[in-house]
């Protein structure tokens, strides 16, 4: 995450995952499976917007956003692979960077 909140990058590469194709099928096989990916977000907007809704105890603060993923699997026991086409060429129909809180965070002020 940036300092001034406007960018974060998340990136895992090679995390365990299950492939169950046929779930939720009760017999349904699993195969082991790893994942890897990168997502990004930066904000579009210089101007902050705050969501809140004092009824529900919900506040979020931040900026509407552009984000971008690149994914790749991997199941070894059939030898099969899959990646997305590369992280420049994703975009996202909506996206939000920012600060989330609710329940009894919500009374705590924001910064």
């Amino acid at each position: 995450m940036s300092a001034d909140g406007r960018q974060a990058e998340l990136k895992l590469e090679g995390v365990p995952v299950i492939d169950q194709p046929e779930y939720p099928a009760l017999d349904a096989p699993a195969r082991p499976a790893r994942i890897s990916y990168r997502l990004i977000w930066k904000a579009i907007d210089d101007k902050k917007v705050v969501y809140e809704d004092k009824y529900k105890h919900f506040r979020f603060e931040g900026y509407r956003a552009a984000a971008h993923l690149a994914a790749q699997v991997e199941v070894p026991s059939i030898d099969f692979s899959w990646k997305s086409d590369p992280i420049e060429t994703s975009k996202a129909a909506f996206a939000i960077i920012g600060t989330e809180v609710n329940g009894k965070y919500y009374l705590k002020e924001p910064d």
